[in-house]
């Protein structure tokens, strides 16, 4: 996902385009890790100081419905990055301290031999959480 897709979408779907929501896309595309809604708030209240961190939440929670965000729990906390533009299946190495990602294009699901034939699976994650080399040294 880009800015301008994601823009694109959010006008398709009966939103207003404003720069505020750009901006806070513009971040997600420079980062390109996952974010807290805090560390949005605290990287554009430059910009907006009176951006309050309920709408900060409540776009955060829009673009993941429209899949423009992906979210993740990490250390008890909602953490937002772009929905990967890889279509094919895969899961994610996340480093804690910085919040990038890798991605790992093995699933687990392969290799699950429990018998699932009485319940109708609809998804799974799987993420792997650990320290990035950058971040070690």
């Amino acid at each position: 996902m880009d800015v301008l897709t994601a823009m694109d979408l959010l006008k398709k779907k009966g939103f207003k385009y404003t720069d505020k929501r750009r901006d806070l896309l513009k971040l997600f595309s420079d980062e390109k890790r996952y974010l807290s809604a805090k560390e949005v708030q605290d990287a554009l209240k430059e910009n907006y100081p009176g951006l309050s961190f309920d709408t900060i939440y409540r776009n955060l929670s829009t673009f993941s419905e429209l899949d423009i965000l992906e979210e993740t729990e990490l250390e008890g906390e909602k953490k937002f990055r772009f929905t990967c533009p890889t279509k094919e299946h895969h899961h994610h190495l996340i480093c804690l301290k910085c919040g990038k990602t890798k991605e790992i294009n093995a699933c687990p699901m392969e290799n699950v031999t429990t018998d699932l034939s009485d319940f109708q699976v609809t998804g799974h994650k799987f993420e792997i959480y650990g320290v990035c080399q950058v971040c070690i040294n």
